[in-house]
C-alpha cells in the first residue's frame, strides 16, 4: 500500500505529524520540500489528484458497492 504522511524534522529526527501504524523495518521514501516550494508542489499535486478522484466515471463503482 502506498501512503503519504506529512512529517517535520526536529533535532535530526523525522517526526510524523499524525499517528501511523508502520511495521518495524518498513522501508520509506522521504521527499524534502523546501519551504519556498512546498506551496507550489502541494497545489500541483492537489489539482492532479482532484482530476483523478473527482470524476463522474468513478460513480459506477459507488453504484456497484450499493448492490
Amino acid at each position: 500500500m502506498l501512503k503519504t504522511l506529512w512529517a517535520t524534522v526536529r533535532q535530526g529526527q523525522i517526526e510524523l505529524l499524525e499517528p501511523a501504524e508502520l511495521p518495524e523495518g518498513v522501508r520509506v521514501l522521504v521527499t524534502v520540500f523546501p519551504d519556498n516550494e512546498a506551496v507550489f508542489w502541494y497545489g500541483a499535486s492537489e489539482s492532479a489528484l482532484a482530476g483523478v478522484w473527482d470524476n463522474a466515471e468513478d460513480d459506477v463503482y459507488a453504484q456497484l458497492l450499493q448492490t
